[in-house]
């Protein structure tokens, strides 16, 4: 007889770093993060201001603005582990520019950055196809529209 391996479950902390409005719950990144995850898994996710989203792309990417998530992945074997960070101010203009809810965009970012954290990217036409496929069946799992769809046959979903 083998004994089993007790797997934890996957551990979410959620940081709300703003007083931005229109910023979802903390259960609600857990929610997204949690659908986004394996079975081994220790993230962050961190909402922040612009200044604090500028700060870090430009100190970690080289780019001095602020973006809508910056992803942070930790070497740790099986385990997916990371940081996410939103920016507050820029996901709300994305949403209203893309003519979004606010939280299906949350959504849609939340799973992206997690997607990042467990190796996926977009630096190929052939990377993003797949990392695109897999955001859609999870935010489809999670009752939201489709993302790459324009906006009218977004908003008829």
């Amino acid at each position: 007889m083998t004994a089993r391996t007790k797997v934890a479950p996957p551990a979410v902390s959620v940081q709300i770093a703003t007083r931005a409005r229109g910023v979802p719950r903390g259960a609600n990144f857990r929610h997204w993060a949690l659908a986004a995850l394996g079975a081994r898994a220790e993230v962050t996710v961190r909402v922040v201001t612009t200044p604090e989203a500028r700060l870090l792309n430009r100190r970690y990417r080289g780019k001095d603005y602020a973006t809508n998530v910056l992803s942070f992945p930790y070497e740790t074997g099986r385990t997916t582990c990371g940081d996410i960070v939103l920016c507050a101010t820029v996901v709300a203009r994305e949403a209203r520019e893309q003519r979004k809810s606010p939280g299906a965009h949350y959504a849609h970012l939340t799973v992206h950055g997690i997607l990042h954290l467990r190796g996926y990217d977009h630096e190929s036409p052939a990377a993003a196809r797949v990392m695109e496929r897999h955001e859609r069946r999870i935010l489809r799992g999670l009752g939201y529209p489709d993302p790459y769809l324009p906006t009218p046959a977004r908003e008829r979903a």
